[in-house]
């Protein structure tokens, strides 16, 4: 930490603050409809490169790196675990939002990746899919709806999980490779984000 209070970044490194929110009971929705011909479906199993594609899809203009940068045989034995729920908005055969529920904590349910092709974006498929999001995890038996959001995501991702019912309860600082160095996302990806090169 330097004198100031700041602290100095790595080249190579991205840095975010992470807030962890949580609802700790079932809150009142607002009933929506989804945009016009697009349905949420379930995917028991999916096959990893179709879930990497749509991960990236949804998530590179974030930097999203988590799923990206694990092994196969690790990322294939969380999307198939029975405890995971993996949920897409689909039109025509076509993905263009994620929701994935993790229910392997007893008593528990993580938002884990939750967010909408750039296509979507603006459509109201964003409350369409939380809506869902709330009804799928309180219909299980959970005392706690829990979820991570960052510096880096979307600006628009905090006060939305706000008015969904979700209350802030910590911070942490978190320090990691950037993806667009370490693991060839495309340096024009996330611009609000500047790049370091080591």
């Amino acid at each position: 930490m330097l004198a100031d209070g700041f602290h100095e970044i790595p080249r190579g490194k991205v840095a975010m603050v992470v807030t962890t929110l949580e609802m700790r009971t079932k809150m009142d929705i607002r009933p929506v409809t989804p945009p016009a011909g697009w349905e949420l479906v379930r995917h028991t199993a999916p096959a990893v490169k179709w879930y990497r594609d749509l991960f990236r899809a949804v998530g590179q203009d974030w930097l999203w790196y988590g799923r990206s940068i694990i092994s196969d045989a690790t990322l294939s034995e969380i999307i198939h675990d029975p405890k995971v729920h993996i949920y897409t908005l689909q039109k025509d055969g076509v993905d263009g939002g994620l929701l994935e529920l993790d229910f392997r904590e007893a008593g528990q349910c993580e938002l884990a990746y939750f967010g909408l092709a750039p296509a979507l974006i603006g459509s109201g498929a964003g409350r369409f899919l939380m809506n869902n999001a709330i009804e799928l995890a309180w219909a299980q038996a959970i005392t706690r709806f829990h979820l991570h959001t960052c510096t880096i995501d979307s600006p628009q991702a905090l006060p939305f999980y706000r008015r969904s019912g979700f209350v802030p309860v910590s911070q942490k600082f978190e320090l990691a490779d950037d993806p667009r160095i370490a693991h060839g996302y495309d340096r024009g990806l996330a611009p609000h984000i500047p790049i370091f090169d080591p």
